[in-house]
């Protein structure tokens, strides 16, 4: 049996893995096996009485037009060796105005480390998905970080 050392940043996301798969189902990285369809954000709507697991929350994310073409780019710009993937940085659901959110970023997952590209709060019940704005400590809807940051842009940075 190997002896690990002290756990880096990376090892410490235990369900990572998990995520990258999540990850790869959607986006078919696979091998040769089909994706199998995960219904986008807004086709599964949840309520109180049937709030969101963590699994939806994280397929909702990565239905994101910009997400899936963040992870589009790293893939192919890597050569395979680095993978857009999500972690959930905090199991304690965030409150904002009595609403639970998960909390979970989108990061550049590479054989060395998960670099973060950006922080998300989406909501347990509803189809809220915020953005963490690190600059002011706030947080934006989607479409106001959209408008502001132009997340799009950043592949073509890449």
């Amino acid at each position: 049996m190997q002896k690990r050392d002290a756990p880096s940043k990376r090892v410490q996301f235990l369900g990572l893995a998990v995520i990258v798969s999540i990850g790869a189902t959607i986006f078919g990285c696979r091998g040769d096996k089909p994706a199998t369809p995960i219904a986008p954000a807004a086709a599964v709507a949840t309520t109180d009485a049937h709030p969101r697991s963590k699994e939806q929350a994280m397929a909702a994310l990565m239905a994101l037009p910009e997400l899936k073409a963040w992870s589009s780019q790293l893939e192919k710009s890597s050569g395979g060796k680095v993978r857009g993937a999500l972690i959930e940085y905090d199991a304690s659901p965030k409150l904002i105005d009595g609403k639970r959110y998960f909390q979970l970023s989108f990061v550049e997952n590479g054989a060395d480390a998960a670099h973060r590209w950006e922080s998300f709060l989406v909501a347990e019940s509803g189809n809220d998905i915020l953005v963490e704005d690190p600059a002011t400590d706030k947080t934006v809807t989607l479409d106001q970080w959209r408008k502001d940051k132009q997340p799009l842009a950043r592949i073509s940075a890449n």
